[in-house]
């Protein structure tokens, strides 16, 4: 009879809004994990980890994590992405697997020293992009795998929010080199989802602006990318958009796909959701994308929203060598492509 391996030690660094609500309840609903322990040094956020997983132990910073790590098998890096290649960087040198939340570094080169590094050390090493796992995501896949739009001769992709205020927190002042901006923050999940549909890019073109004085970086952001399928992304981010626009707008030589609004599953964590439950990752009728040409169009029903294989995938690839749910090479080139539109547009 085979033995179920022991659920994976793991601690997660960090418990803003990406510890609290995108790892944390996820590793706690998974049998195959153990929320060990959970680094942060805000007083207000220790006391809530505390309140929200009281079997791990909250550590003020994360040398103290790192001189007891014997116990560990994975660290989760949720911190701001000006931290991530110091962070994930002990880990690996520490022998522990390491997921690093998005964007994966500020600069390219720490991503491949990252990669060079974990290879070495025999650890994996993956990227949170759980935007793969968006319900609208996953439908516009299927749909494209099918065959049902056809040859896709266009893709447009949306995250677009209402925050006149501008950014806040670390946010609002972080620049390009410590990974600050709307093209770090969800052009990271845009082009992710981008070169994931369509392969890597031939062509790049970008315009970034901001609007609200004292601001770091980008707040308004377009990317255009020519893909080596021949296909052509337009992806735009910004925190100006006061009515909606399309979240996607699919063209193909078959039919075409359009969504709007964001996939729920965030919200719902938000909310407490435990992921998993019964419904979570459900879209109801009204969200449903519509697929088809002039006079002939349906509703096609929502894929499942799944944030939950992330890390399924990666108890696989750490306890038995399946593939890593994110390879850290696609999250590369997601980088590559964010600083060659700064690089643009600096030079302009």
């Amino acid at each position: 009879m085979s033995v179920a391996p022991r659920p994976l030690r793991t601690a997660v660094i960090g418990y803003g809004l990406s510890g609290r609500v995108f790892h944390a309840p996820f590793l706690a609903a998974s049998s195959a994990y153990s929320l060990d322990a959970i680094v942060t040094a805000n007083p207000g956020r220790a006391e809530q980890a505390a309140t929200d997983h009281p079997r791990a132990r909250i550590v003020p910073d994360s040398a103290e994590l790192f001189a007891g790590s014997e116990g560990l098998d994975l660290v989760v890096v949720a911190t701001p992405p000006a931290n991530h290649y110091v962070l994930a960087e002990a880990a690996i040198r520490h022998g522990l697997h390491v997921v690093v939340d998005k964007p994966f570094v500020p600069v390219s080169t720490q991503g491949e020293q990252l990669m060079a590094q974990a290879r070495q050390a025999g650890v994996v090493l993956s990227v949170f992009q759980n935007r793969r796992w968006d319900s609208d995501f996953l439908t516009l896949s299927k749909l494209i795998g099918d065959g049902v739009l056809g040859k896709v001769h266009t893709l447009e992709s949306r995250f677009e929010r209402w925050k006149p205020e501008g950014l806040r927190d670390w946010k609002a002042t972080a620049d390009v080199a410590e990974g600050g901006g709307m093209l770090f923050d969800l052009g990271s999940h845009l082009i992710d989802q981008a070169l994931t549909l369509f392969g890597p890019a031939m062509r790049v073109y970008g315009e970034t602006a901001r609007h609200t004085p004292g601001a770091g970086t980008d707040e308004d952001v377009f990317v255009s990318i020519l893909h080596e399928s021949g296909v052509r992304s337009r992806l735009t981010m910004n925190l100006i958009s006061a009515l909606p626009a399309p979240r996607f707008h699919v063209l193909g030589s078959s039919g075409a796909f359009t969504s709007w609004g964001l996939d729920g599953q965030e919200a719902a964590l938000r909310a407490g959701v435990v992921p998993g439950s019964d419904g979570y990752g459900t879209e109801p009728e009204e969200r449903w994308a519509t697929v088809g040409t002039p006079g002939r169009t349906r509703k096609v029903p929502s894929e499942r929203g799944a944030y939950t294989e992330f890390y399924r995938l990666l108890a696989d690839a750490i306890s038995h060598g399946g593939p890593v749910p994110v390879d850290p090479a696609d999250a590369l080139a997601a980088i590559r492509v964010i600083e060659e539109v700064h690089r643009q547009n600096q030079e302009g």
